[in-house]
């Protein structure tokens, strides 16, 4: 996959459409330093099981989010609801609380990749969001590298802060297969949520059964 190639990004919050991805390629950031003993969560859907590692070290404020979620049962029966594959093997899939208020927990802080030095590389996972500052328990992950989700003060701004990117916070250890199979997920032509998604979201939702921490 050419490292070039662009998505219709995230789309990020249930309240509007994606956010368009038309800029250049984002200025290399430092990779983060390997670290061991990072959190481990499996979330068991019914295509199978998937473990995250969450890096609590680089990107603390995103994945300690998402930590939260799982040690508060709020994952528990959401869905994978949403699949953006604009080629053969190439796309990310969204997974999150679909804005139920009963699953929500506040806001967090902004996290860039030109922080935290975690690239959108293929397997990686990010958070959703809106406005920086906005994003709460809407995650995806990346198959296929995916820079033009970084961030890139070069780019021109906009009023979400495009140039700010998108906040990765962890990478998939096992399960790399089931993710793609729900890449690969027929989608159905009408169903929107809330309006948005039209024509990317799954005809089948794949259900997450539960997410907990592994060792």
């Amino acid at each position: 996959m050419r490292m070039t190639r662009r998505l219709v990004l995230i789309g990020l919050a249930m309240t509007g459409p994606a956010l368009a991805q038309t800029s250049p390629a984002p200025v290399p950031s430092p990779a983060p330093t390997p670290t061991t003993n990072l959190p481990r969560v499996a979330l068991n859907t019914i295509a199978g099981r998937i473990v995250v590692e969450a890096d609590t070290v680089h990107a603390p404020i995103t994945a300690g989010n998402f930590l939260k979620y799982v040690d508060q049962k709020r994952l528990d029966g959401v869905a994978f609801y949403r699949v953006v594959k604009p080629a053969e093997g190439f796309g990310f899939v969204q997974f999150g609380t679909g804005g139920d208020p009963k699953r929500l927990l506040p806001a967090i802080k902004h996290e860039p990749t030109s922080k935290t030095g975690i690239r959108h590389t293929s397997g990686t996972l990010s958070i959703a969001r809106l406005a920086p500052g906005t994003a709460t328990g809407e995650f995806t992950i990346m198959i296929g590298d995916q820079p033009a989700m970084d961030a890139d003060p070069t780019r021109p701004d906009d009023a979400t802060h495009t140039n700010l990117g998108y906040a990765a916070w962890g990478h998939v250890v096992e399960g790399i297969d089931v993710v793609t199979k729900i890449l690969d997920t027929p989608v159905s032509p009408t169903r929107t949520q809330r309006g948005a998604f039209k024509g990317e979201m799954p005809a089948s939702p794949v259900v997450i059964t539960t997410a907990r921490r592994v060792k």
